[in-house]
């Protein structure tokens, strides 16, 4: 670190996490690294340069950054900006990315385009964003995507070695031991990097083990005597961590863990599962007697910001789980239409698979709905995109269920709103707070008769059916209002007889000691001295 006169750094320190492959954990990793270092006293922050993710996190200023950021910076305890994550990309289709700069979107690129028109432009934004974060901080944590072996992409590199190189950080390499193969990812990246490239290599840390730590030994001291590089640590696998993941890979991995095992709350034989890997579903017999309420959310092909379902992973009375066909639907209490980066395509998957069919005929028999974002403008009589902001398809019918049509625009709203929202029979309002992103506008001919929420600013928001059943917002982060989702979960409680439970552990509590409970997890298990060299010699 570089040191003014009076003793504080005027140039961060950065140190950067790569990995062998996506999903080996290096955002949990870098998470945990920020975390320590506050609990240490420093000033740290995150950089991604660039993120491709559908899960977007709005800064206090109302801008759009990777989640994985927004989350690391809470690990930090400061405001997330945009310059710890300049660019975001956010798929629509194949092949076809929304570019997202500095929070704002910029347009629609192929993925040649990109390549070929953007990147060349996008060394000057990245270098600049890291410069302003690292004169404002003690530490940042730089943060890889995919693999820098990525031999084809290499020579227009943003996110990885030329990025290491450009903020002159030391580079610690994380491999993922549960899906095997752990010491052929480590070497074979290696050797797939330039002489230089392996130099900024400092050492390892390896992943999610399970097992024996003498029976790895062996293999450590041979990856240190084939490499000359240290091992660093070996992490084991810290289930239900508490923190959000990032990305679908991920989800799909949570999904798959699920499958393999027993419900969340229920150690019972699956009566009922997604052949995708929803999660295991109890029979309706067992959930009814344990008063388990059961929560199938769809699992969209384009599904984004699943985040917004993870305080109801923590709720005693909540079994949830993903369905993405018409087979997987069981007898759900209530359905989930989740966010997503093209809801009309979505919208022509819950037409094909049938699933459209089952949640209409979930409505007529009383069942409870929720719409968010993209599953609210689902919910309306007509999706129109006469421009082709979002899709290739000028208009689609939606689902029916309220009065309205959505028309999606070129413009993004992106904002943090909050308000006072009550379902019809609660009897009173409480606190709701979260952000908006999204192009699409809804459009009524008349005022709906009952909105979800009433913002600050006395505007109406969100839809509500008039006997509270159904409802959707715009809001992300809805339902990590605690007071919110237990008065709704009660309501649906209270629909099926059952008595209703009081609030428990406020969600962003025990976020925080997850955040804890990672960093003391790593420090166990990690040489933070040996990093602490690292940042003091950079």
């Amino acid at each position: 670190m570089n040191y003014n006169d009076n003793g504080n750094t005027s140039t961060a320190a950065a140190l950067m996490v790569q990995g062998t492959a996506s999903d080996v954990g290096k955002s949990i990793v870098t998470a945990a690294l920020c975390r320590i270092f506050k609990q240490d006293g420093w000033r740290s922050a995150p950089f991604k340069s660039q993120n491709m993710s559908l899960n977007s996190y709005v800064t206090w200023d109302g801008k759009e950054i990777g989640r994985a950021q927004g989350m690391q910076a809470d690990a930090c305890g400061i405001l997330a900006t945009t310059d710890m994550n300049p660019i975001l990309l956010k798929p629509k289709k194949d092949m076809v990315s929304q570019v997202v700069v500095h929070g704002v979107p910029l347009r629609d690129y192929g993925a040649m385009e990109y390549r070929e028109q953007f990147l060349p432009e996008a060394e000057a934004i990245v270098k600049e964003a890291l410069r302003r974060l690292r004169a404002d901080c003690d530490i940042v944590v730089l943060e890889g995507a995919g693999s820098p072996a990525e031999i084809n992409l290499k020579d227009r590199d943003i996110v990885n070695m030329r990025m290491a190189a450009w903020a002159d950080a030391p580079v610690l390499l994380v491999a993922d031991i549960d899906r095997g193969g752990v010491f052929a990812a480590i070497v074979g990246t290696l050797e797939l990097l330039e002489p230089e490239e392996r130099t900024r290599v400092a050492g390892f840390i390896i992943n999610k083990f399970r097992g024996d730590i003498a029976l790895l030994k062996p293999g450590l001291d041979w990856l240190e005597q084939r490499t000359g590089k240290p091992v660093f640590g070996v992490i084991p696998y810290l289930p239900d961590i508490g923190i959000e993941d990032e990305d679908s890979l991920s989800l799909t991995r949570a999904m798959s863990e699920a499958r393999a095992g027993s419900g969340r709350h229920l150690s019972v034989p699956a009566a009922d599962a997604s052949e995708f890997g929803g999660a295991v579903t109890p029979g309706q017999d067992l959930l009814e007697k344990q008063g388990v309420i059961d929560v199938a959310v769809l699992r969209l092909p384009r599904l984004s910001n699943f985040t917004d379902l993870d305080p109801l992973r923590q709720e005693p009375d909540v079994q949830l789980r993903y369905i993405d066909n018409s087979s997987s639907w069981g007898s759900p209490d209530v359905i989930i239409i989740p966010g997503s980066k093209n809801t009309i395509d979505d919208m022509i998957f819950l037409r094909d698979t049938g699933l459209s069919k089952r949640i209409e005929r979930h409505a007529r028999e009383g069942g409870h709905i929720v719409g968010l974002c993209a599953g609210y403008e689902m919910l309306g009589e007509r999706l129109l995109d006469p421009e082709y902001n979002e899709s290739d398809v000028a208009e689609l019918a939606g689902l029916g269920l309220f009065p309205f049509t959505v028309r999606f625009g070129s413009r993004k709203r992106t904002v943090r709103v909050e308000g006072k929202g009550a379902l019809p029979g609660w009897g009173q309002e409480v606190p709701v707070k979260g952000y908006e992103i999204h192009t699409g506008v809804i459009q009524t001919a008349s005022r709906l008769k009952q909105p979800f929420l009433l913002g600050a600013d006395g505007i109406p928001e969100g839809v509500c059916s008039e006997d509270g059943k159904i409802w959707g917002t715009f809001i992300h982060g809805v339902l990590h209002n605690d007071a919110f989702r237990r008065a709704w979960l009660n309501r649906i409680r209270n629909d099926k007889g059952w008595a209703a439970l009081p609030q428990g552990r406020e969600f962003q509590a025990m976020r925080e000691e997850a955040f804890d409970r990672l960093a003391a997890h790593v420090r166990q298990h990690v040489d933070m001295k040996r990093i602490y060299t690292l940042l003091y010699m950079s």
